[in-house]
């Protein structure tokens, strides 16, 4: 009985495949009404005359130039050091309408390790030495720009975008080479 069913269940799916294949080839080999070329003569005037009624639009206020501020906050995770606020400045410059350049600079602070936790209190670190710097050189591309709309008569230009880069990142009294990628959001309030 259960090799029935499981035959049943092979062969169906099979054969509606085969059968959705006949309906694209029913003229493959001749087989089939021949189909009516169009018609060759476009009848004089619009088929549709068009009643376009235009409306007023409210242009954004964004700044001609090519040049972006801005600000960022968010969680950076410091691997055995927890998580912390991390925030920053950012300066980008747009090349075209998708790709950019961007520079960055963040900043946060590494917690207690958990050597430092079960010890008891052994420090590894100094305060000043906990304190994490970050310098990025990003090239990034808007993958989806857009608008995004708040209320009824509000839009807001929006992008999603993937960015990569290098940079240095000073930690513990060191300074290393980085390299860094992510995607975000981009939300213009202007």
């Amino acid at each position: 009985m259960e090799s029935r069913f499981r035959l049943l269940f092979l062969v169906l799916p099979v054969f509606a495949l085969g059968l959705s294949g006949c309906a694209a080839t029913k003229n493959l080999f001749g087989w089939g009404e021949e189909e009516a070329p169009p018609p060759a003569e476009i009848p004089e005037g619009q088929v549709i005359e068009p009643e376009v009624e235009r409306r007023q639009i409210k242009e954004p206020k964004i700044d001609s130039e090519d040049f972006e501020i801005g600000a960022f906050a968010g969680i950076m995770s410091i691997e055995d050091f927890g998580s912390d606020l991390v925030y920053g400045v950012k300066l980008a410059y747009h090349v075209t309408e998708g790709f950019f350049v961007e520079g960055s600079v963040g900043r946060t602070e590494g917690g207690l390790t958990s050597f430092e936790v079960l010890s008891g209190g052994a420090p590894l670190l100094t305060d000043s030495e906990r304190e994490l710097t970050y310098y990025n050189l990003n090239v990034g591309y808007n993958i989806l720009p857009g608008e995004g709309f708040i209320g009824e008569g509000r839009a807001y230009n929006t992008a999603f975008y993937v960015i990569a880069g290098l940079g240095s990142t000073s930690f513990a009294g060191d300074d290393r080479f980085t390299v860094n990628f992510g995607a975000g959001y981009r939300f213009l309030v202007t």
